[in-house]
């Protein structure tokens, strides 16, 4: 392992970010721990193949250790377990806010429907693409935080495996399967992707086809969910916003037009072989 420079051990905090007490208390443990043990923090840093700078960093709160971190941690300290018990916490704490809390909705949703219009939804995508699609974000991301946001994407597709499982039904834009997001190749696995997914019993995809001349989706992106307590919740997002829609008026809307935007695409087995047929093509 290498020693100073070793950020890549750990992600950034958002300063922000209410997680930041998650992570503050786990780093005063770390701290505990290793005085305890009686070492300083550059004798525990060599022990551990890291810097010394990044174990003050992860000690004061102000960067999120990584699993392998934590395990490495508890290995050197002798903690039997109990620091390597934090992986979950802290691993959740270094997903966007924004990401958890939708992530919290769609693991209590027992339907959920999605129509997107620039590109393919987060729950369906590989994670290639996902990155592809971080990269090429500007203003920038930098590496750090592409990750973090590809790593909170995949987590939320945990979804698919759900027991029971939810209702789920997505309408894609044409656009959204022929553009070449991250190269030809990427579009090309995506798309292979898509078709495994569909051909789970709880799974639906709908396209969207460029010659429909009747559109109810002109509006943007939705994302309605039924929870299990019988709630219903939108989301939607658009240009440096997003927001939840809690509003009983404002979701019987956004209901309304994604009924009528699955009646107006093609149909289920109609956009497999759609999907097939751009696969064909690429």
């Amino acid at each position: 392992m290498s020693t100073e420079g070793a950020d890549e051990s750990s992600w950034a905090l958002d300063p922000e970010d209410e997680s930041g007490a998650v992570v503050a208390a786990v780093g005063r443990q770390l701290k505990m721990w290793r005085e305890a043990a009686g070492l300083d923090r550059s004798t525990f840093a060599e022990r551990m193949g890291y810097g010394a700078d990044l174990t003050r960093k992860i000690e004061s709160g102000i960067r999120i250790p990584r699993p392998e971190y934590l395990d490495k941690a508890d290995e050197v300290l002798g903690a039997g377990g109990k620091i390597a018990a934090m992986k979950e916490d802290v691993e959740k704490a270094h997903y966007p806010k924004k990401v958890r809390d939708l992530a919290k909705l769609e693991s209590q949703a027992v339907e959920l429907g999605a129509y997107g219009n620039h590109n393919l939804h987060g729950l369906l995508q590989t994670e290639e693409y996902a990155r592809a699609l971080y990269e090429i974000r500007r203003p920038a991301f930098s590496s750090d935080e592409v990750e973090r946001h590809v790593a909170a994407r995949m987590a939320r597709q945990e979804i698919f495996h759900r027991q029971p499982s939810p209702a789920l039904t997505f309408v894609l834009e044409q656009v959204t399967l022929e553009r070449p997001i991250g190269g030809r190749d990427v579009l090309r696995r995506q798309l292979e992707h898509l078709l495994d997914v569909g051909r789970l019993r709880n799974v639906e995809i709908q396209v969207m086809p460029m010659d429909c001349e009747d559109h109810a989706g002109m509006g943007g992106q939705i994302d309605v969910l039924k929870l299990r307590d019988g709630s219903a919740i939108g989301y939607v997002e658009a240009q440096l916003m997003s927001r939840l829609v809690t509003s009983a008026k404002e979701i019987q809307i956004l209901e309304l037009r994604y009924g009528i935007i699955r009646s107006q695409a093609l149909n289920p087995r109609q956009s497999r072989a759609f999907i097939e047929k751009v696969l064909g093509e690429t």
